[in-house]
């Protein structure tokens, strides 16, 4: 690296007897005096400027620069002066994750971290300057685990940032960072009146979404997207193959959750429920996009539409017919005039999936077996999610322990 620094305030100039003397520029006493140059990796020439009495400052800077490049760590110090806006923008224009992750993702970005980080430089962020946002973070947002989700989007965006070398290191990663951690929460599912209490609730149209819910494990988008070919009664299946979801203000067809399709046992009882239903309001052949706004269009017979025979909206269905049925069967508060249902976090149409593993749990179903039902990336994640369900650990235990030792076993009697 050839490095240099200029002096602004004089020049060198060859006097009448041919000596060289330092003689003052016109800049002399004004503006920054030391100019510390030097030519990047790229062949680029960079510089930055110092104060009066500052040269050993702006020789330390080259120093630090030539060792950077010696190691192959070296950052464009002009790099680090996009704003976090500017270069979230940039960030976010690249993901290449599913178009509804990718949603998720700029959602966080735009409302909860650009409004308080985005002015500043990218080069400039320090761990105390994530630990203040996390604290304001806290105070607007008390759900821990959305707050969480939040703060691994940022991390991912300064990750992003390292390999793009704009900054050196990851702010959040320092010890001093501490992550929002979710509280930790067992899930209690519905006992089984208030099933039926919510599907007595619902209008005729929508009961039967409880059956596929509360009788299959489906997902709400999955419900929504239930095709009249994926039930086959005969055989005694429930064949998941797509769901309904909103992408961009737009509803599409889209693969189940990480792409998983997967057959559910249908019992008889949650056959004839669906069939009930089909005969009452027949399914209609609704076309939608195929993943994304422009994919291909694709027909299915739906199982669950509007009474105008289109597919259904997630949001209308929660506000316009789930929560009535909540407030009719005593979970919720009844809605008061001019206002809005109370919010349900723990009471939505996933409630169904959770009694639908319990009922599974209770009955002896093995963990394996449920996660294949429930279309979980793992067993060892539905394990962490029911654990706290299989049935009668305890008693088995205690069978266990007295089958040894009990009075027929031929151990010593205590004494």
């Amino acid at each position: 690296m050839a490095g240099h620094i200029q002096d602004r305030w004089f020049k060198t100039e060859i006097g009448t007897d041919g000596k060289p003397r330092r003689v003052k520029t016109d800049r002399h006493g004004t503006g920054m005096r030391y100019r510390a140059r030097y030519v990047g990796p790229d062949g680029t020439e960079q510089s930055q400027s110092f104060p009066d009495r500052e040269k050993g400052r702006a020789e330390k800077w080259l120093t630090r620069i030539k060792a950077d490049m010696d190691a192959g760590q070296y950052i464009d110090p002009k790099a680090g002066r996009i704003t976090f806006r500017e270069y979230a923008e940039k960030w976010l224009g690249g993901l290449t994750t599913d178009v509804v992750s990718q949603e998720a993702v700029k959602r966080r970005i735009r409302l909860h971290a650009v409004p308080q980080l985005g002015t500043r430089p990218m080069g400039s962020f320090k761990p105390e300057h994530v630990r203040a946002w996390l604290g304001k973070l806290k105070t607007s947002l008390p759900n821990a685990t959305y707050r969480r989700s939040i703060y691994d989007s940022v991390s991912s965006l300064f990750n992003a940032a390292v390999d793009d070398g704009v900054i050196r290191t990851n702010p959040c990663h320092a010890q001093s960072v501490k992550p929002p951690e979710p509280d930790p929460r067992l899930i209690q599912p519905w006992p089984t009146q208030r099933v039926f209490a919510v599907r007595a609730g619902l209008p005729d149209r929508y009961a039967a979404t409880v059956d596929a819910g509360a009788g299959c494990g489906l997902r709400q988008g999955e419900i929504l997207g239930l095709d009249r070919e994926n039930i086959d009664a005969t055989a005694g299946w429930l064949y998941v193959r797509q769901q309904v979801k909103r992408v961009g203000g737009t509803l599409v067809f889209a693969p189940p959750k990480r792409g998983k399709l997967r057959d559910v046992p249908l019992s008889p009882v949650t056959a004839a429920a669906l069939h009930a239903h089909m005969d009452r309001f027949p399914p209609v052949e609704v076309k939608l996009p195929w993943k994304t706004p422009d994919g291909p269009l694709v027909a299915r017979q739906l199982v669950f539409t509007s009474a105008v025979g289109k597919a259904i909206w997630r949001s209308y269905f929660d506000d316009h017919v789930w929560k009535p049925a909540l407030a009719s069967a005593g979970v919720i508060p009844p809605r008061e005039p001019g206002k809005r249902y109370a919010a349900a976090p723990d009471d939505g149409m996933h409630a169904l999936r959770h009694f639908y593993a319990s009922v599974l749990l209770d009955g002896g179903e093995s963990i394996k077996a449920l996660s294949v039902y429930l279309g979980h990336s793992d067993p060892g994640f539905t394990l962490r999610i029911y654990t706290h369900l299989l049935p009668s650990s305890e008693q088995r235990t205690r069978a266990a322990v007295s089958a040894v030792f009990g009075p027929n076993s031929g151990a010593p009697e205590a004494a």
